[in-house]
C-alpha cells in the first residue's frame, strides 16, 4: 500500500485541466478563479485557462463581475443524463419506468391531499416533533425527484425516438 494519500495521487495522475473539470462538477454555487486553482493545486492562470475551456465547451458558467466566478453548467450536465438514459434504455423500457415514477407521484398527491410537493404545508405537524417534520421533508424531497425523474425520462424517450426516427442506432 503506497503513502500517498488519495489527494496526493489525484494531483499527480489528473491533469491541471482535468482537475479543474472535476471540481467544476460538483461545484452549484459561482466560485472565483482563486478558490479554484487553490482546490486543484494551480496557478490562478492555468485554473482560469481550463474554466475558460469549459465554460467555451458548455460545462462551466461564468459570471462576471469583480472576482469573475464559475459554476457547473446544470443544463449541460441534465443533458448528458439525457443522452446517457438514451444511449442505454430503449423508449419502451424508459416508458415503464416514467409509468412506475407517475404511480409514486400519484400515491404522494393523495397522501398530501395536494397536486404537488410545493403546496404542501407543515401546520398539521407539530412543531416539537422532530421525527415527523424530518420524515415530511424526507418525503417530499423524494416527491421532487420523482418529478424531476418523469421530466428527465420523458425528454430521454424523445431523445431515444428521435434518434430512431432517424436511424441512428440507440
Amino acid at each position: 500500500m503506497s503513502d500517498q494519500s488519495a489527494a496526493d495521487r489525484w494531483g499527480e495522475e489528473r491533469t491541471t485541466f482535468q482537475r479543474v473539470y472535476d471540481l467544476i462538477v460538483g461545484t452549484r454555487e459561482f466560485e472565483s478563479v482563486a478558490t479554484f486553482a487553490e482546490r486543484a493545486d494551480c496557478s490562478e492562470t492555468a485554473a482560469r485557462n481550463a474554466l475558460e475551456q469549459l465554460t467555451e465547451m458548455g460545462i462551466a458558467r461564468r459570471r462576471e463581475g469583480r472576482p469573475v466566478a464559475y459554476r457547473r453548467n446544470d443544463s449541460y450536465f441534465r443533458w448528458k443524463r439525457v443522452e446517457s438514459l438514451a444511449d442505454e434504455r430503449d423508449s419502451t423500457e424508459l416508458r415503464q419506468r416514467i409509468a412506475d415514477l407517475v404511480d409514486r407521484d400519484a400515491a404522494f398527491q393523495d397522501r398530501f391531499g395536494v397536486p404537488e410537493p410545493d403546496a404542501v404545508g407543515t401546520g398539521d405537524v407539530p412543531v416539537d416533533d422532530g421525527e415527523a417534520l424530518h420524515e415530511r421533508w424526507d418525503a417530499l424531497r423524494e416527491w421532487r425527484t420523482v418529478r424531476r425523474d418523469i421530466r428527465l425520462l420523458r425528454d430521454a424517450v424523445e431523445r431515444a425516438e428521435s434518434r430512431s426516427d432517424d436511424g441512428v442506432a440507440a
